[in-house]
């Protein structure tokens, strides 16, 4: 009999659980569902007024800006004959000419309306910014009114995320949150982000990733794939693309200690909570909706003209004193010098198909509900090539009650598989070098060209390709029970299976067949990953309410445990190209990485919050964690946080006709941690040497033992206000904060008598971010049929090395400096062009006579000044319009090239006003064909000085989202949404170097998308 290992058990025991609940959902969904309970007028009353007067049944739909709305309270004024809509947003009622009907409903305006003899009463609900403080805030292992919490928490909703057309969670979030920096790593489909919460804490560059929690179930961020595969994307794949931004209901991003303290040492960076859509009661529900869209490159760089470039060519030469070379095709006349071509638009200015279609089937009784939505994604690319990126994704969520209320279970996964098939080399940083005179990519029969071989066609680059299959399952349950006396029982299960494989194929036909490259050249590398992660959270809730106080204590612990396997190989030679993706066919193999890596986590945490008279609040949070990341006597650490609030607007002092509806006071302090430095690390470590001695395959060791190196941690302040005027139709909320991260873990420099460079260990150097948050929420105006707010986002932070010692002797020293943020660049100073030589100058700081790496003392910071969003809502009858402007204040590198002026690469249009004889005042030195020594060395350091550093603020119309309510008369139970929508609409920056918000000049920058679809619900 063949063994089952328990983990492999465990995605068979799931399997079975989904597919049990999915039969019970579907005999649910075939009954009948009970409309919502009535409560009938007194009898008594209905007898008295019989004969004076007619009672009729008055039918309705209650609609929001987003349609139907279920659960809405409709009763009649005065009587106690009340009814719910149902999920279609319907209601039936029992009332007379002269009764007047009241629709409420939690974070809308409440109406009143006359029936008059009406026997269909249609109502659509306005937001009501005041009610809205009552809204239930995510908090993790708690929900929080908005109004009573004491911690930093920004939000979003599904009305945000489903406005925009994009495929990872954190494109969603850009600009609508203060303190989240976000940036996108490229246009390729599939490409990772870059999110930011309050700055950088840690001086290791991977110790800075939030948490993610998707339903209460962790979810590893860190990046999947490898680097010697992923080569054509600027980093490697994102795991957050397995997330169907469209089955999201709402994301919450803890910020502050008292947010972020229950966390414990995962919380140092912030938590992003992802709350996925559930099931609501009501008949059976279906919906879909498909957009068709495209993408196209957002800006590109200014380069040469052929006439511009083929001046520079000649002038290189010229200044160098020799002639044009036998291999100079562009300028010696081999190629057509009165041809002109824009490589830019030519390789990547290409359309990329986007289609998207998400279905949904929903309901359930007032005990049972459940939701089964399914989305396919198909992506083209903006290269000539047939590339593209499939995602499919299916969600499901079941939720019960008991009869009597008191158990609850709660059940939802997400699966999700991924298709992708894009080049291998990126050809934007060709696009940008490549003579504007070069060659036609195909000749007259429409093979590739290589013009009688003196042109590297790049088309045939795209021959090799990279090739990527994902699968995820991400899974959770939760099971409470109510025992009385205000205590409730709960435990959260949680499960995630990721398996990822990818190539990287590069076929011999890469190359000019000039060279005479077979087969047996050609590599094939692969990289497997698998990586699993359970857990378990039992918790205890203890509630009272005791005259004007309010007390709330939650105790709780986890375990959790994740396993991640990497395989990484590579093949090289194949018989012929067709075995190329044979592994067992290559010639020569090579294991270029495996390893297994073991993660447990234990921890108990704790909150207590108090209440006193609904204006003065405390909450206290704790968490002691336990980490396998760290040595015997360093794996446990305790880390909490005390918040606290007064809502002053409630005291007498603040009349109830004052202008001042609502005004709240808040601070908090704690400690929270970091365990982001890997597995391992404290371990002797050996790796294989990958040779191969007497047929034995020796070891070599890869890091020296040290136990004693512990947890980041960082000291958390914030205090902040907020204030609500004329019923919240004006609420701002401003909020100062301090983070401090001391016990750096960082790589002390080691002497080479070792054998190693440094050793991983804590070091007492301490960065602090400060700066201020800015939110403003207004309507605008509400009346009639027109709504219109507002919405606006403003962060300025400062990032600081406050200490770091021994820093000088160290290898960190050329860049970071105590005082000076942790983004810094230390850079040549440029004082000009010699008018004589025509050469770069820089600033000799030292004053020894040379220029030398101990010049580099100019200190620009690369890290944004300030940024944020201005988002507009307009409503008026069917019509909506949402758009969003992102701004940001920074500096960054501007576009150069690698190479100087005057060789066989296009350059900058900046590069025309070349020095060209002596007693010339030029901004750029002479030109050179390569064979002036003087001038390249001087190119390189003015590549690395602060010439290059350019404005690179931008304000850009993010996203535009345009809809209407198609009225079908004659299908009254169908309802059609047309829309268009838009992201990377506009951009007005004075950054000259393509996409002011990308970093990586080698590579796609984010692409403009703008698509239209439709919605139909029934």
């Amino acid at each position: 009999m063949k063994n089952i290992s328990l983990i492999e058990g465990k995605a068979v025991l799931w399997f079975v659980l989904i597919c049990i609940l999915l039969c019970t959902n579907l005999i649910l969904a075939k009954k009948s569902v009970i409309p919502a309970a009535k409560i009938k007028a007194d009898l008594s009353l209905r007898k008295e007024n019989l004969h004076q007067v007619q009672i009729k049944k008055i039918t309705g739909t209650v609609t929001d800006n987003q349609g139907q709305l279920p659960g809405v309270t409709v009763f009649i004024k005065g009587k106690s004959v009340t009814v719910i809509t149902d999920f279609d947003g319907k209601y039936v009622i029992d009332a007379s000419s002269t009764d007047t009907l009241v629709f409420s409903f939690m974070g809308y305006k409440t109406i009143e309306v006359p029936v008059n003899g009406n026997t269909t009463i249609n109502m659509r609900l306005q937001e009501d910014a005041t009610a809205l403080q009552e809204v239930k805030v995510n908090a993790g292992y708690y929900s929080v009114k908005e109004s009573e919490r004491t911690g930093s928490i920004a939000r979003i909703t599904s009305k945000d995320i489903e406005r925009q057309p994009v495929t990872n969670v954190l494109a969603s979030m850009q600009g609508r949150m203060a303190g989240v920096d976000i940036i996108q790593d490229g246009g390729t489909a599939g490409g990772g982000f870059q999110i930011k919460i309050r700055g950088r804490n840690s001086i290791r560059a991977d110790g800075n990733e939030p948490l993610f929690v998707i339903d209460g179930v962790p979810y590893s961020s860190e990046s999947i794939g490898s680097p010697g595969t992923s080569t054509a994307m600027a980093s490697q794949m994102s795991p957050l693309n397995s997330i169907n931004p469209a089955d999201i209901e709402s994301i919450e991003v803890l910020k502050d200690a008292d947010a972020t303290a229950i966390y414990g040492s995962r919380g140092a960076n912030g938590v992003v909570l992802i709350s996925t859509k559930k099931g609501k009661a009501g008949k059976t529900k279906f919906s879909i909706s498909a957009t068709t869209g495209v993408g196209t490159a957002t800006r590109f760089v200014a380069l040469m003209n052929t006439d511009q470039y083929l001046a520079m060519r000649r002038q290189g030469y010229a200044n160098d004193g020799v002639p044009f070379g036998a291999t100079a095709y562009d300028v010696n006349g081999t190629w057509d010098q009165s041809r002109s071509t824009n490589w830019q638009k030519e390789l990547l200015g290409g359309s990329a198909l986007i289609q998207n279609i998400q279905a949904s089937v929903s309901g359930g009784s007032s005990t049972t509900n459940y939701l089964l939505s399914g989305n396919y994604r198909t992506e083209g690319t903006v290269l000539p090539a047939d590339f593209r990126y499939n995602k499919g994704a299916v969600h499901y969520t079941m939720n019960h009650v008991s009869d009597n209320s008191k158990f609850r279970i709660q059940f939802g996964a997400n699966y999700t598989t991924q298709d992708n098939l894009q080049a291998a080399t990126d050809l934007t940083l060709t696009a940008k070098y490549l003579a504007p005179n070069a060659p036609a990519l195909y000749d007259a029969d429409g093979r590739i060209n290589w013009e009688n071989n003196t042109f590297d066609n790049p088309i045939a680059t795209l021959q090799g390709i990279f090739c990527s299959k994902t699968n995820d399952l991400v899974s959770n349950l939760q099971l409470s029970y109510q025992l009385g006396g205000g205590f409730e029982v709960k435990t959260n299960f949680g499960f995630t299976d990721l398996q990822q494989s990818e190539n990287r194929i590069l076929p011999s036909t890469i190359y000019n067949p000039a060279y005479a490259v077979g087969s047996d050249n050609s590599v094939l590398y692969m990289n497997n990953t698998k990586r699993k992660s359970g857990i378990i959270e039992p918790q205890l809730r203890w509630q009272r309410d005791f005259g004007k106080s309010s007390l709330d204590v939650l105790i709780g612990g986890t375990k959790q445990q994740q396993t991640t396997e990497r395989l990484f190989q590579s093949g090289i030679g194949f018989t012929n190209n067709s075995l190329i993706t044979n592994f067992a066919s290559a010639t020569t193999k090579n294991i270029l990485n495996s390893d297994t890596f073991l993660y447990r986590y234990y921890a108990y945490f704790g909150r207590l919050n108090y209440i006193y008279d609904e204006k003065y609040i405390v909450n206290v949070t704790g968490r002691k964690d336990g980490s396998s990341r760290f040595g015997p006597g360093r794996q446990f650490a305790t880390f909490g946080a005390v918040g606290a609030a007064w809502i002053f607007s409630k005291e007498s002092f603040v009349s109830e006709n004052s202008f001042l509806s609502y005004g709240k006071f808040r601070m908090s302090y704690g400690i929270t941690g970091n365990d982001q430095i890997g597995d391992y690390q404290f371990y002797d470590t050996y790796a294989a040497t990958g040779a191969n001695y007497q047929g034995i395959t020796g070891l070599q060791p890869t890091r020296l033992y040290n136990a004693d190196f512990g947890w980041e941690t960082n000291r958390k302040l914030e205090g902040a206000i907020e204030t609500g005027f004329f019923k919240d139709q004006i609420f701002l909320t401003a909020s100062y904060y301090r983070n401090r991260s001391s016990d750096q873990l960082v790589g002390i420099p080691m002497p080479a008598t070792t054998g190693f460079s440094s050793l991983t260990s804590n070091l007492d150097a301490t960065v602090q971010n400060n700066g201020f948050e800015f939110t403003l929420r207004t309507v605008n105006f509400s009346k009639g049929n027109f709504n219109w707010s507002t919405n606006f986002t403003y962060s300025a932070s400062r990032n600081t090395l406050l200490s770091f010692p021994g820093l000088a002797g160290s290898t960190s020293a050329t860049r970071y400096v105590i005082g000076q943020p942790l983004d810094i660049a230390k850079l040549y100073h440029l004082t000009g062009v010699n008018s004589n030589s025509g050469v770069y100058e820089f600033e000799d700081v030292t004053g020894d006579g040379l220029i030398s790496i101990a010049d580099k003392q100019t200190l620009v910071d690369l890290s944004p000044k300030f940024f944020g969003g201005l988002q507009n809502q307009f409503q008026y009858k069917n019509w909506q319009l949402d758009f969003l402007i992102q701004f940001v204040k920074k500096q960054a590198y501007d576009y150069i090239s690698n190479v100087p002026g005057g060789t066989p690469y296009n350059q900058s249009t900046n590069l025309t006003d070349a020095w060209q004889k002596a007693g010339d005042q030029s901004l750029h030195q002479l030109n050179t064909a390569g064979l002036n020594s003087m001038a390249t060395v001087a190119y390189n350091r003015y590549a690395e000085s602060d010439a290059v550093v350019t404005d690179g603020s931008y304000v850009r119309l993010k996203n535009v989202y345009l809809s209407y309510d198609l009225p079908l008369k004659m299908l009254k139970e169908v309802n059609c949404k047309l829309f268009v929508q838009g992201q990377n609409i506009l951009t007005f920056t004075p950054y000259r170097g393509g996409d002011p918000e990308f970093r990586f000049s080698g590579f796609l920058p984010p692409l403009r998308v703008i698509s239209g679809g439709m919605t139909l619900t029934f």
